[in-house]
């Protein structure tokens, strides 16, 4: 239907065509993501503190949401000896003055202090949870489960971050307890983002996903295969995943180049979704 040539002066022609146009725009940009272990801020071999070099970098990745490993939540002595060591904490750091929003978790904790997962994003939680999944008391890992409005939608789209542990043992037990979370607190229609550091490189959380969970991976649908995205400096083994269901991949890269291939032991993962 056209835009009708007599329209009052607070819905003239010109507006209705900017909303239009707005409207586009909106849906063009969709949702962009970005999964990143980062390492506690230092660099691969533990020799250089670079969380200000990773801030810039997030900052110019300009994702919506930001689904984050190994976040340190505190410690001490790095605390007192490292010179450029933030005033606030890494969470807060990072997000200021681009994600208002943001969610920590932790994952193991030690005498100087923690580490887990996080999510930062532009838009707001309608509520958040950690959900220790640790099999074992040495090896400390949990879930971090979001859930914001998606943007220009009224449906809430639920987000997982994840640090799955070392041992084959280990992730089954994990995948069981994230697939019962999914089963249990996420309606089958609404949208759904699983992201992080799955240190699954056999893949065997896949089957269970997509058979399961009716999940896809967006970098194997986008290029037909998993990302190689450890180590950083020269990834050939498969660690970060995006896994989503009621959402439309349009694109999903592997971050090498400069200046990531320097900063974390992990390569990021970006993916663009259309909402």
């Amino acid at each position: 239907m056209g835009i009708p040539d007599s329209l009052p002066i607070a819905y003239s022609k010109a507006a209705l065509l900017e909303n239009f146009t707005n409207k586009i725009r909106m849906n063009q940009k969709g949702l962009r993501i970005l999964t990143y272990n980062i390492h506690k801020g230092f660099n691969a071999g533990n020799r250089r503190f670079v969380l200000h070099q990773i801030r810039d970098a997030l900052i110019a990745a300009d994702a919506d949401l930001m689904f984050l490993q190994e976040m340190q939540g505190e410690h001490q002595q790095h605390q007192q000896k490292i010179a450029d060591w933030p005033v606030l904490s890494q969470l807060e750091f990072l997000a200021e003055n681009t994600w208002p929003f943001h969610a920590y978790g932790k994952n193991a904790i030690y005498n100087a202090g923690h580490h887990g997962n996080a999510i930062l994003s532009k838009y707001p939680f309608e509520h958040w949870e950690n959900i220790n999944v640790s099999p074992f008391p040495w090896a400390s890992r949990s879930l971090l489960h979001g859930v914001i409005r998606a943007p220009g939608s009224s449906q809430c789209l639920h987000i997982v971050c994840i640090h799955f542990g070392l041992t084959g043992k280990e992730r089954r037990l994990q995948i069981g307890k994230l697939s019962a979370l999914i089963d249990g607190d996420v309606p089958h229609d609404a949208p759904l983002i699983i992201a992080g550091d799955f240190n699954d490189w056999l893949g065997q959380a896949d089957r269970l996903f997509h058979d399961h969970l009716g999940l896809q991976e967006i970098f194997r649908v986008t290029h037909g295969r998993y990302a190689r995205s450890f180590p950083a400096w020269l990834p050939f083994l498969p660690m970060d995943r995006i896994y989503y269901r009621g959402l439309m991949p349009v694109s999903c890269e592997r971050l090498t180049h400069a200046p990531w291939n320097a900063l974390s032991d992990h390569a990021p993962l970006t993916a663009s979704f259309a909402l």
